[in-house]
């Protein structure tokens, strides 16, 4: 029986992130396991930055954003001397285990904790929805409603004036983001990584929608697939006449407080986690499939492919271009 475990956030942060936190410490606590926090992710496990925490801890943060014990990237990690430093800070305390919230970069290095020794269990948080094996990560929705308040916001602006607006969308290599809020606020034109348009593309279908006297365009891109949002909002209104302006959303969309399904996701998943844990499980990644708490071995996770979604993209540049 184990009888302390810790808990961690890496990466980037997400709404939700506290909300696992909460459900690791009381569940751990309603079995008899002494909750411990770490501060600054896998930094913090260097630094020795840990210390014990209650339920009362974990009634204060469940309905906050980001994550109250702070999050960093520390790719120093990947070296074996410094993880052996982590290790041994853990063993000093006594913690047999460790939750990690986090996306597949944080669930390499809790994978490798494993293998030392000490029992890991990732959680899926991040905005990017960009961890294949869940349906939804942590903080998905939350950062989704953050982009589909924005657009229907900026859609009244431009509606008044006949303009163009360029938005562009939070996601990394993950395009999900910008696809779902493209479908559920009409965006005329779209573009991601993974079904990209070039600017003139682009360009092209704005002056089509001009001739047909479209009253406002909505374009929304994912980030780092153009040089510059401000630039191809130029182009926009040299080709369609429209007048353009771009929106960087940026990180509006990690902030603000979760909302009710990615609090039910993180403290489901937190919950899980921690009995997994307390049958001596480790090295599993806990994620949503068919809507369902899975756990499955992390290493198969980060190899998984990622799915096609080229048919809902044809479908709704079908319907929302008309």
């Amino acid at each position: 029986m184990i009888k302390k475990i810790g808990v961690l956030t890496s990466g980037g942060d997400a709404p939700g992130m506290n909300a696992a936190i909460s459900a690791v410490i009381k569940t751990a606590a309603a079995k008899g396991i002494k909750p411990y926090v770490v501060r600054e992710g896998y930094k913090g496990l260097v630094n020795n930055w840990i210390e014990e925490v209650d339920v009362n801890f974990a009634s204060e943060i469940i309905s906050r954003g980001g994550t109250v014990i702070g999050s960093a990237r520390f790719p120093e990690f990947k070296e074996e001397e410094v993880r052996k430093i982590a290790v041994a800070n853990l063993k000093k305390i006594g913690i047999d285990a460790l939750v990690v919230i986090g996306g597949d970069g944080s669930y390499q290095g809790a994978e490798k904790l494993t293998n030392m020794g000490i029992n890991c269990i990732g959680l899926p948080g991040t905005i990017d929805n960009d961890i294949v094996s869940s349906d939804y990560t942590i903080g998905f929705d939350t950062a989704l409603n953050t982009v589909v308040r924005s657009i229907d916001a900026i859609r009244d602006t431009m509606n008044s004036h006949n303009r163009c607006a360029v938005v562009e969308i939070m996601g990394n290599d993950c395009g999900d983001l910008t696809l779902y809020a493209a479908k559920v606020t009409g965006a005329e034109v779209f573009s991601t990584k993974e079904s990209f348009l070039t600017e003139k593309q682009i360009v092209n279908e704005v002056v089509r929608l001009a001739k047909e006297k479209k009253r406002s365009v909505i374009v929304a891109i994912a980030e780092k697939i153009y040089p510059c949002a401000n630039e191809l909002a130029k182009k926009i209104e040299e080709a369609s006449k429209y007048i353009t302006r771009a929106t960087v959303l940026g990180h509006i969309q990690r902030g603000g407080i979760p909302s009710a399904m990615d609090r039910y996701l993180a403290i489901s998943s937190g919950i899980f986690a921690v009995e997994k844990l307390a049958e001596n499980l480790g090295g599993l990644y806990i994620g949503m499939s068919d809507n369902k708490l899975i756990a499955r071995d992390i290493k198969s996770t980060l190899n998984l492919p990622k799915p096609d979604k080229s048919k809902e993209y044809n479908e709704i540049r079908t319907i929302n271009k008309v």
